[in-house]
């Protein structure tokens, strides 16, 4: 028998069961779950960091699914009271691709999840295609957070690629903490990104916050008025999301930027 009651500690696994056609089985998900709104129906049982024990030993899960290091003591704590907890630490877009196909095999449905995994990537691979149409690839500064300043985490960074830019920090990408991403502001000002893409995990980007950074008025991002939110909820989830509308955010934003005046 395959898993029948399962427990989604982050959003992305909760959007891959629902692009699968599994969202039956889904007995529980994580508080911040905004995709796909119909989600926001089930019982919410955690947060990123902590979740509700009781709540999720009163809906009798037989999977529980959570993501990366950050949510080890959660998870350890489900483990020793006899929980089967797959935890998923994807940061590439290949490793979100491999997230669909194993949440499909999990569930017994590997067809649908190879179809799915297929599908996003076409996706991608249009997107590709268009940016190899840009007169030029604009550099990007991808800020995660506002203070300290942190940088893209690996599939942020490859998406803004993919999307025709050059991301400025290219040496941060690989590394999974965000503590090892905390950039300079100055080294931002010195490397000059044409277009500055913001999403702040939690609260609303503010682009005249960023822009009345000391000795940012020289940039030219912030001459041109190139400083743009994108939704934490389309990139910053490594799952369906980022690859499709996370993605289509940031190449119109870079469309915009090589735009004929």
């Amino acid at each position: 028998m395959y898993p029948s009651r399962i427990v989604c500690l982050t959003e992305e696994t909760t959007e891959i069961l629902y692009l699968l056609g599994e969202s039956a089985r889904i007995v529980g998900v994580s508080g911040y779950t905004v995709r796909p709104p119909e989600a926001r129906s089930k019982p919410r049982v955690s947060s990123f960091l902590h979740a509700r024990v009781d709540k999720i030993e009163a809906l009798e899960p037989d999977l529980i699914l959570a993501f990366s290091d950050l949510q080890a003591d959660i998870v350890s704590g489900l483990i020793r009271q006899g929980y089967p907890v797959m935890t998923f630490n994807q940061r590439s877009i290949a490793g979100i691709l491999q997230a669909v196909r194993l949440v499909g095999s999990l569930v017994g449905v590997q067809a649908k999840a190879e179809a799915l995994a297929h599908t996003l990537q076409q996706g991608l691979d249009a997107v590709a295609a268009q940016a190899a149409t840009l007169p030029r690839r604009p550099r990007v500064f991808f800020e995660e957070w506002d203070d300290p300043l942190i940088s893209g985490i690996q599939w942020v960074e490859e998406l803004v690629e993919l999307a025709g830019g050059e991301p400025i920090f290219p040496e941060c990408r690989r590394a999974g903490l965000a503590k090892d991403r905390i950039v300079a502001p100055a080294d931002v000002v010195a490397r000059d990104p044409e277009v500055i893409l913001a999403s702040w995990c939690g609260k609303r980007v503010q682009p005249a916050r960023i822009a009345a950074r000391p000795g940012w008025a020289e940039i030219t991002a912030v001459r041109h008025g190139r400083i743009h939110e994108i939704r934490s909820s389309l990139i910053l989830q490594p799952g369906p999301a980022a690859l499709t509308d996370g993605v289509s955010a940031i190449a119109a934003s870079l469309r915009a930027a090589v735009a004929p005046a």
